[in-house]
Order: C-alpha cells, then structure tokens, then sequence
C-alpha cells in the first residue's frame, strides 16, 4: 500500500507519517533525501537521526539524495517464494528528492527531459512497490510564485509530481496545524 502525506513546511506531516509507519510495521526503512550544504542543514540532519535513534521504534535510516528510484526497484523486488515481504518505506521527502534531480543535471537543455524522466520512473516504482511506502512531500505552490526561473520550473515540477504520485497511491493525506485529512476519500469525482 502506498501513502502520500503532504502539507506546508513544519505543518506535521513527517510526525504523522512515521505514527502511520509505527502503524503498518514493527520496523521501517526510513530513506532521508537532504543534502547538508551548510552547517544549519546538518544540524538539522544530525538532530533528526538522532531522535529516531533515541525512538521506540527500529528506524533504519538509509541517506539518499537522488537514486530514489534504485531503492524502491531493489526493496520491491524481495524474494517473496519464501514468505519474506518487501519492508516498509519512508521517504522524507519527495520535494527534496526533486530539488536534488533537478540541480544534478549539468546541461540545461536536458531538464526538462531528465526531470521528467526521473518523476514518471519514480511513479512507476511507487504504484508497483509490494510493500507499505509512506512518502512524505511539501504543497510548494500554496506560497507566492517565485521570482527566478529555477524556482518557477521547480514549482511546477513538485506540482505535477505530487499529481501523479497522488494518483497511484491508496491513500493521500494532507495536513495542516498537525491535523491529517484523508483526502482521496473526499475527492469530488467527475
């Protein structure tokens, strides 16, 4: 079963989606997509792998910035003629996955093409995981639009990835002040 939780910046979204996987399983991989680039980032990594160290909860923690897809497709292909099942999977986040793709392509004219590329193999791994697959993502296009155009392609990258991420899994909960709503059992269907 796949899960997508989505929300603003510090709206609660990661808290919940860790409570689901606490839910789902008695232990998870949990796969960490920032990039320390300055010293306020790895504080920010450092504290949070220390608090899910210190959890009630066996967290392994698996650092990947951009080959997202790679581990879905190794995880979800477990040997399953024995009764092992594909684990649990967080990803946090989707958004940061995204900004990493996105800067990682050398030559400009290749973006479009390669971000592109990367979202609909991402999609594919997440609608065909046989495990549960928590992934964590940011509403980025609720803010004002931004000014240059890297900021404006990548809005509109993390748009239409959440689009299509949305579209392939169970269940889509947004949250908000720490409230999750499930939102696929409220979609108005045309």
């Amino acid at each position: 079963m796949s899960i997508l939780v989505t929300g603003g910046a510090r709206s609660g979204k990661s808290a919940f989606a860790e409570k689901l996987c606490k839910i789902l399983a008695p232990e998870a991989i949990y796969i960490a997509t920032a990039q320390a680039y300055d010293n306020e980032m790895r504080e920010r990594i450092a504290l949070h792998t220390m608090e899910r160290s210190q959890a009630d909860y066996a967290w392994t923690t698996v650092e990947e910035p951009i080959n997202l897809a790679e581990l879905l497709q190794e995880w979800g292909q477990t040997d399953h003629t024995n009764g092992a099942k594909a684990p649990t999977i967080m990803v946090d986040c989707l958004t940061l996955w995204l900004s990493n793709v996105l800067l990682s392509v050398e030559e400009q004219h290749e973006v479009t093409w390669k971000v592109k590329v990367e979202i609909q193999r991402l999609v594919e791994l997440v609608a065909s995981y046989p495990g549960n697959l928590i992934l964590v993502t940011n509403e980025v296009g609720d803010g004002i639009v931004p000014e240059y155009p890297l900021g404006r392609l990548y809005r509109d990258f993390a748009g239409l990835m959440n689009q299509a991420v949305a579209r392939v899994c169970s269940q889509v909960f947004l949250v908000t002040a720490g409230i999750p709503i499930e939102l696929k059992r409220l979609e108005y269907k045309l």
